[in-house]
């Protein structure tokens, strides 16, 4: 099997951290109540999620980048309606909140940011008079 890191530092340490998080109070809550399956679970889930951390693959991030790849392979094939347009473009932006974006040009980084710059300078002049 050919695992490959699907996500980005930050994600990383965030499921690093919230697992770590969520680790430490099901073990907690487990000392007091061994009895309780729930926080045995917690605990299994937070652990998943630091050991996703860890090695930077998410298994979930994995089989919605396959389903992005299968439907945009289908295009071509069938454009039945409307509805699966929409749906590609829904499950596109979702991707596009959880899986880090490649690194841009950084000319192309700048000149956004000093075109915001140069238009929040505008409206601050529009305002004032």
């Amino acid at each position: 099997m050919n695992v490959k890191q699907n996500i980005g530092i930050m994600n990383a340490l965030i499921r690093i951290t919230v697992g770590l998080t969520m680790l430490s109070w099901a073990t907690a809550k487990l000392v007091k109540r061994p009895w309780r399956n729930s926080y045995l679970l917690i605990a299994f889930l937070a652990a998943m999620k630091v050991g996703e951390g860890i090695v930077k693959y998410c298994p979930m991030t994995d089989v919605i980048q396959n389903q992005m790849n299968q439907m945009n392979g289908s295009d071509s094939d069938s454009n039945k309606n409307g509805n699966e347009s929409q749906n590609k473009s829904d499950l596109k932006q979702m991707m596009d909140m959880f899986v880090p974006k490649q690194k841009e040009q950084s000319s192309n980084g700048t000149n956004n940011n000093q075109h915001q710059q140069g238009s929040h300078h505008h409206e601050q002049e529009n305002s004032q008079s």
